[in-house]
């Protein structure tokens, strides 16, 4: 019994050491979103980098998910209010990124998905 509790404890610390780790593989090719910058005009929020870097080592290089869920169809499920607080709050085994993307950021990957029907 102790064994098989030490062998599902290691590897759960080993499944959930990925999170939010750096992704080897980059996902589908998709647009950024344009956000007000500093100043005026606009600087792109590259939508694609912001998941490659914090969401693809958990739900994979074409959003079919792992550790975390299938992000596929997200946008059929989740509008992008409900992503946007899904990725600020965190929900069960996801953190929160509120702190670690900023506003921008977290609006920019929340429209990225919801367009993911």
């Amino acid at each position: 019994m102790k064994k098989t509790f030490v062998c599902v404890a290691l590897l759960l610390a080993v499944s959930l050491s990925g999170c939010n780790q750096p992704a080897k593989t980059p996902p589908p090719a998709d647009q950024g979103a344009a956000t007000p910058a500093p100043g005026g005009g606009t600087a792109t929020v590259d939508a694609q980098a912001i998941y490659k870097q914090n969401c693809i080592s958990c739900h994979g290089a074409n959003f079919e998910g792992g550790v975390g869920p299938n992000l596929t169809k997200v946008g059929g499920k989740y509008s992008k209010d409900q992503i946007a607080a899904i990725v600020a709050n965190g929900r069960g085994g996801m953190p929160s990124f509120k702190g670690r993307l900023s506003d921008a950021d977290t609006s920019a990957i929340s429209d990225w998905l919801a367009a993911k029907k």
